[in-house]
């Protein structure tokens, strides 16, 4: 097109070849005109007036010098005000020469631009018309109506539903408001709200038990730093709560609560005017809906591995990405917030807190190496008694002095003491009709605790003095610790074939500390083992497992040998090794409060585990040895 254009103005300005000097200049006089007249109707006279006057080239449009009225010509083509030299006689032809390409070039950018915008015309006028097809369609709709008889009725039972006074939750009433009311978990809480309360929270991984206040910890966590001056967290910063056990998706990612999915238009999931348009539907999942918040996953321990994997991707990115085979990003129907969506991703950045009961062995590794971890402790009877007596506080009922005491034998959970309290209080509102004295008492809570079959949690007592061939151990599971008796019975034999007997239901790490203790006994009484029938019994049946039993068992067979009495109040933990060490086992935090609900005074611990002992314990004590001749000279101890 600029090629034309110029063959044009060359045809146009066609040049006599002669030599005459006046001939020439008039010539060049008669092309510079010209090319004037060219820009006035490109411009417009008026336009082109205004242009030169900006350019600074009005008066040299006016000049009677013929150079002077070029460079007027080059500065209006190339909007170029600054000042140059006078051109003499010999530089105008080349100067002319090229004003006329740009000329050229302009008109034919000129002529491209005048089609577009012709086309774009056209096409604004289809849509347009395409448009005003949607809005006589949708009043069509409207004027039909989507009501009848029916749907006009159902709407006003709903409308009714939604007007009802909704019923009080007591769980709302006794849910814990602030992180004083976290009973029993001090420290823990502490360490919540240090890990958030900084400018850069961690992602958290809670450990313990269920029923001792993760959830309410995280919860109330956040809206504690949220009125912090200086905090990350706005206030209105979301807490989003789900459980891990019942998410839930599809491996096709046609559903995905947790992450977000994109719902296609050939699924039925999708708005009906999406898919009518042949347009992919993103839904939002959980981790966009907790942005700059929190989200709590119950029971993470619990979740599907894939999905924990996805989730890990998106503590990476802080982002969410979607993608659909139906995406065309060309389509001029799809909305901006879609074509947003698939090409940007969504925010995704939040703090995830997720609890467990499960230990932290048997959590993703990939997971933990991305959290900071927060152990919540069992709770103690005293500390249960403290729950029972502050929920009737917010209740505002009076409770008997031995109503927190009773329940605290029967259970170990915070949530499970509230439970009971409010079936007492429901059966105490029924028996008062109306009486505004009400009061809880202890043989309500007693026949709650009956119909409900419970049984007192801490079924093993220790007792005073001693025994022989009897020991308590201590075992853990879910972060639960509990007191296990061991008792050994001995019998010699005549013809060398002694054998050892132990627990069908015992493990087989603990049936191999059986036979590390035999070693051990060997080496400490010089006696065979082989003249004895060794009867080695877990009172009660009780599932054992793993090393940690071996000091308990070593302990008992020696006891029974050499017919010495052990200490009846004192519980023993740790593995044995064949040269009689004692070796650190795990779960030394839960065993002590096991034992001290049991009533144990004292606990024999691995030295290597004196590390773990709880700062300011009290009401137990626990000593810490290196070898089976410490721990049988505590436990023979008058």
């Amino acid at each position: 097109m600029a090629y034309l254009m110029k063959d044009t103005l060359k045809k146009l300005f066609k040049r006599d070849d002669t030599d005459d000097f006046e001939l020439s200049t008039e010539q060049l006089k008669l092309e510079v005109d010209a090319l004037f007249a060219v820009l006035a109707d490109l411009y417009g006279p008026d336009k082109l007036i205004l242009k030169a006057s900006k350019l600074d080239a009005l008066g040299l449009m006016r000049s009677e010098d013929l150079g002077q009225r070029v460079q007027a010509l080059s500065k209006l083509i190339n909007d170029d005000p600054t000042e140059r030299p006078a051109l003499n006689t010999e530089q105008i032809p080349a100067a002319l020469e090229e004003i006329q390409e740009r000329i050229a070039e302009i008109i034919a950018k000129r002529s491209v631009e005048d089609r577009l915008n012709q086309a774009v015309a056209i096409k604004m006028q289809e849509r347009h018309e395409e448009y005003l097809k949607e809005i006589k369609n949708q009043v069509l709709k409207e004027t039909a109506g989507p009501e009848n008889a029916q749907t006009l009725k159902k709407l006003a039972r709903i409308e009714k539903m939604n007007a009802t006074k909704p019923l009080s939750s007591a769980i709302e009433i006794l849910r814990p408001q602030t992180p004083e009311e976290i009973i029993g978990q001090e420290s823990a809480m502490q360490a919540l709200l240090a890990k958030l309360a900084t400018p850069y929270p961690q992602h958290i991984l809670i450990y313990g038990p269920p029923g001792v206040g993760k959830t309410s910890a995280a919860r109330v966590a956040l809206e504690t730093v949220k009125k912090f001056p200086d905090s990350p967290f706005e206030p209105d910063a979301p807490f989003v709560e789900v459980d891990g056990t019942t998410l839930r998706w599809d491996p096709r990612d046609v559903t995905n609560p947790l992450i977000g999915s994109v719902h296609d238009p050939i699924y039925q999931g999708a708005r009906r005017d999406m898919a009518d348009a042949g347009i992919p539907e993103p839904k939002l999942g959980l981790v966009s809906e907790a942005h700059t918040g929190v989200l709590f996953i119950d029971e993470i321990g619990e979740m599907d591995p894939i999905l924990l994997n996805k989730l890990l991707k998106v503590l990476e990115d802080k982002r969410v990405y979607f993608e659909s085979s139906y995406y065309d990003p060309n389509d001029p129907q799809v909305p901006l917030y879609i074509k947003k969506i698939f090409e940007e991703g969504v925010p995704a950045d939040f703090v995830l807190i997720g609890a467990t009961t499960r230990d932290p062995q048997e959590i993703n590794p990939a997971l933990r190496s991305r959290c900071a971890e927060v152990y919540f402790a069992p709770l103690e009877p005293v500390q249960i008694q403290q729950i029972v007596r502050q929920a009737a506080r917010k209740l505002q009922v009076e409770i008997e002095d031995d109503v927190p005491d009773i329940i605290s034998q029967y259970v170990i959970e915070g949530r499970k003491a509230n439970n009971i309290l409010l079936d007492a209080y429901g059966l105490a509102r029924y028996r008062a009709r109306g009486n505004s004295q009400l009061k809880i008492t202890s043989a309500e809570v007693r026949e709650v605790l009956r119909s409900a079959r419970l049984t007192p949690y801490v079924h093993k007592k220790v007792t005073k003095g001693k025994a022989v061939g009897r020991i308590l151990g201590l075992g853990v599971s879910g972060f639960v610790g509990s007191v296990l008796e061991i008792e050994v019975k001995v019998f010699q034999t005549s013809d060398g074939k002694g054998i050892v007997r132990f627990n069908e239901t015992a493990g087989t790490m603990a049936r191999d500390a059986v036979f590390n203790a035999t070693a051990v006994i060997r080496s400490l009484t010089g006696l065979d083992l082989r003249n004895y029938d060794l009867h080695v019994n877990v009172v009660g049946g009780g599932r054992i497992d793993g090393p940690s039993a071996g000091l308990a068992t070593t302990m008992a067979i020696y006891s029974a040998l050499k017919e010495k009495p052990l200490r009846r109040d004192i519980a023993v933990t740790g593995e044995i090794s064949l040269h009689g060490n004692v070796e650190p086992v795990g779960g030394i935090y839960e065993k002590i409060f096991g034992a001290k609900q049991a009533g144990v005074q004292t606990v024999i611990i691995p030295q290597e585990n004196s590390a773990e002992v709880p700062s300011g314990l009290k009401g137990i004590e626990v000593v810490a040895v290196k070898n089976i001749e410490e721990a049988l000279k505590i436990a023979e101890a008058d």
